[in-house]
């Protein structure tokens, strides 16, 4: 989780340090998140806000004439050199540090409209011109923008029209790697507010489970099940995963804070930004519009501090916003028994064993006495919210589960007091934001200590603590109901077992997603997709809706259809695999039974959500030894005598042993992490010489990695796929084809082994694979390859995604051919 930087953290603890023993089991004891923000706030003084603000001045958000020219620089020797990627990132930085009214600013948008010119990003070339002359670009140069204005509208023959048109349809840019159609709400589908909910699930509660989903009819393998928007995110600042010749050669690294819209998270070449600050930046100015209206306006003054408080703190406080105080104090109201907007899905669960209840419009669900069983007990009404689903309404956020015993005191209490001081932060910068104006202010709001609080800023009512509240309690639910979002980068290089690696770029919190139960080996797989605004200003209170032309499914055939759908990042959610009716919809939460042993995973979920995980997966391990602590033989490893498999000793020793009685051949647990570490050495410096344009070099590197591998790794090892995969490269580079399908076809062992025959990442592998019998002119295998990645990819991604789209025309191609 992404907590407040090491500072802040040792600054709060010794905060702790000094309460005494009767204070910290006072907040240890208190129940409500309304008492445990107001104990924070009883804590922080003015030294604190200032704390906080002074370790912030290191990640500076202000505007930099400066550091805009110097970014114009290195953008100008990336552009010498030919970078004219790099180049982009560098004046995009330009741009973003200069001041609405300087000379930088319009330079940096000029120098960045000829790096768009020769990449051919004509429209975005365009768009950067104009920018620069509406903003003082000086006059003496003006000429160079009308030619190179004359020299892009040549590529647009049907002129003005055809500029705005490709405008429009490019108002963002898909995320490379991730379903580029928009899906629409299907005509059979169950939609809660935003969300589109299979007619083939329903919402259950039980007290054991809580609000889950659980399938009413058999779901296939591939189906969509369910399409869910955030209800709001944060961009991760740093995350890399570009390619090192966009990065490194220019002298930095550029991170998703660079490459993302912070608004909708869609991937941008061209980026608007924030006339206040240097950080936020946005693919167009509808997402620019839109992110001042609904949070960015009182996120921009203390961005610094938001950065140093840390991802979860920001999304929390960024909720709060967005959601203002009539949509909390019509949370906080009690349920009722008519409530339009949660009425949900009535189908009832096939199976009559279920202990689950499906939830029904106008129908409270009704809560067993925990652990009876006698027939004769009654089933009190439940009055908790928690129990019902509201959609994709703030509703559903809002009563997602705090788990406020769960979090340590001393964590509760750093909690507490980063929001009090974020809090007590925003109230010096300015008026209070318009959702939470005092108009909107209510007696009802009970947050009343404010006896050490700094006087108040102009507008803020007392009562206006609630703000605060409500911050804490999303971001005592983020813990266990953040979703991080990840898409799908090309890495540049075969380092990794797959050519595209999942970059995580955000942080959100979806309001259906978040009741899906956790499975290591779970029966769904997730994909998220970003859109963008079209419309220049977005009227408050509206749905924040644009029109995509993307093509989608609307029945046995495809066509192009306007569809109407939220802006911003969404989630479709697929069935991995069939799914009989009365089984739960399950997901994972980041440990998964093929990359992590059982006693690990489930401290983590222990850790985080406050489970003991006891799904199929873990069952199963559980039954194969002792909390999967390695007893039974390794198949990926082997002796290195006899080539049997090997086994860890149970007795603590810390032996590898054959399994064979005959043999008896150990070698000790660190000679063999040493071996190992010696191998992926190896492998990193055959990489370095693979990138130095030295592929021969790196064979000879990876065949000497390979054979000291083979002593004690099984072919099926993810060390041996990733030796194949990077050995591939290199003979690819070479131009040595078959060499390089030799080599992938290992990797694909490995992967199939550790995956499984059915997994999102053996479908990436043959997808590359198909790739390489492509273009080495072998069209046979080509096309035995296609039809097996073809079927992964479409079962987890959907058959509109870009990969199955180019296998479809490298397929194409390939028949014409035969």
């Amino acid at each position: 989780m992404d907590l407040p930087c090491v500072e802040w953290q040792k600054h709060v603890e010794q905060k702790w340090s000094r309460l005494t023993l009767d204070e910290k089991k006072c907040f240890s004891s208190l129940l409500d998140i309304d008492e445990v923000f107001d104990f924070g706030l009883s804590q922080v003084i003015q030294e604190d806000v200032d704390f906080l603000s002074g370790i912030s001045k290191d990640d500076p958000v202000q505007k930099d004439l400066e550091r805009a020219a110097r970014c114009r620089k290195e953008g100008n020797s990336s552009f010498k050199t030919r970078d004219y990627t790099a180049a982009v990132l560098h004046y995009s930085q330009g741009v973003c540090y200069a001041s609405l009214s300087s000379e930088q600013l319009s330079l940096c948008y000029a120098n960045r409209s000829a790096a768009l010119f020769h990449l051919q990003r004509y429209r975005e070339c365009l768009e950067d011109i104009d920018r620069a002359l509406n903003h003082g670009y000086p006059s003496h140069l003006k000429h160079k923008l009308q030619d190179r204005q004359a020299q892009c509208l040549n590529h647009f023959p049907n002129g003005t029209e055809e500029i705005t048109t490709a405008t429009k349809q490019g108002a963002g840019h898909q995320a490379e790697g991730v379903c580029s159609r928009t899906n629409p709400k299907s005509p059979n589908s169950q939609q809660q507010n935003g969300s589109a909910l299979s007619p083939r699930l329903s919402v259950c509660f039980s007290p054991e489970k809580g609000r889950h989903l659980v399938a009413t009819k058999g779901i296939a393998a591939g189906e969509e099940i369910l399409e869910d928007r955030a209800y709001s995110c944060v961009l991760i600042a740093g995350m890399g995963g570009g390619r090192r010749e966009e990065t490194e050669e220019a002298g930095g690294v550029f991170g998703t804070e660079v490459r993302y819209c912070h608004q909708c998270l869609g991937e941008t070449v061209s980026p608007v930004p924030c006339e206040g600050c240097s950080y936020a930046r946005y693919c167009s100015e509808g997402c620019r519009r839109g992110a001042w209206e609904w949070h960015h306006r009182w996120e921009c003054p203390i961005g610094a501090e938001l950065s140093t408080a840390g991802v979860m703190s920001q999304l929390a406080l960024r909720v709060a916003l967005k959601a203002g105080v009539k949509e909390v104090l019509r949370a906080r109201e009690p349920i009722r028994d008519v409530d339009n907007d949660s009425k949900l899905i009535r189908e009832k669960i096939s199976s009559k064993n279920s202990s689950s209840k499906p939830i029904t419009e106008k129908i409270r669900p009704k809560m067993k006495n925990s652990g009876s069983s006698d027939a004769t007990s009654t089933e009190p009404e439940v009055n908790d919210p928690s129990a019902y689903y509201h959609g994709d309404s703030y509703l559903n956020v809002y009563h997602l589960l705090p788990h406020l015993n769960g979090h340590a005191p001393s964590l509760r209490f750093l909690y507490s007091v980063t929001i009090a001081t974020l809090y007590l932060r925003l109230r010096q910068a300015g008026p209070p934001p318009v959702s939470w104006e005092r108009g909107g202010a209510s007696e009802s709001m009970t947050c009343s200590n404010q006896s050490r609080a700094p006087e108040e800023g102009e507008g803020w009512a007392p009562e206006l603590s609630l703000l605060g509240s409500v911050a804490l309690r999303h971001m005592l639910q983020l813990r266990c109901n953040a979703q991080a979002v990840s898409l799908l980068r090309d890495t540049g290089d075969f380092t990794a077992v797959q050519s595209t690696q999942e970059v995580r770029i955000a942080t959100a919190i979806f309001p259906t997603l978040s009741i899906l139960n956790h499975s290591c080996c779970p029966n769904t797989s997730l994909n998220f997709r970003t859109s963008h605004l079209v419309s220049p200003q977005p009227d408050r209170g509206s749905t924040d809706e644009l029109v995509s032309t993307e093509p989608v499914s609307t029945g046995p055939e495809d066509c192009f259809a306007p569809v109407s759908v939220s802006a911003g990042v969404a989630v479709s959610v697929r069935a991995s695999r069939d799914i009989c009716p009365g089984q739960e919809v399950l997901h994972c939460y980041g440990p998964h039974s093929s990359r992590m042993v059982l006693c690990e995973r489930r401290r983590l979920l222990q850790e985080q959500y406050h489970f003991l995980c006891i799904c199929q997966a873990c069952s199963l391990e559980q039954g194969e030894g002792p909390e999967g602590g390695g007893a039974g033989p390794d198949t990926h490893l082997q002796c290195g005598k006899c080539e049997a498999p090997v086994k860890c000793s149970v007795d603590g020793a810390g032996w590898v042993v054959c399994v064979r009685s005959s043999c008896g051949h150990r070698v000790s647990r660190s000679e063999m992490d040493l071996r190992l570490q010696e191998v992926r050495v190896q492998l990193e410096q055959a990489v370095d010489l693979l990138e130095t344009d030295r592929p021969a070099q790196s064979v000879m590197l990876l065949q000497r990695a390979v054979s000291q591998a083979g002593v004690f790794l099984k072919e099926t090892h993810s060390l041996q796929g990733q030796l194949a995969d990077t050995m591939a490269r290199a003979y690819s580079t070479m131009g040595e084809w078959r060499g390089a399908v030799g080599q992938l076809e290992r990797s694909v062992l490995a992967i199939s082994s550790q995956y499984g025959q059915d997994s999102i990442e053996l479908g990436r592998q043959l997808f590359k694979l198909a790739q390489l019998h492509f273009n080495g002119g072998f069209p046979g295998p080509a096309l035995s390859v296609i039809s097996r990645a073809r079927r992964l990819l479409s079962l987890h991604c959907g058959p509109h995604c870009p990969e199955v789209q180019e296998l479809q025309s490298m397929e194409d191609c390939l028949q014409g051919v035969l």
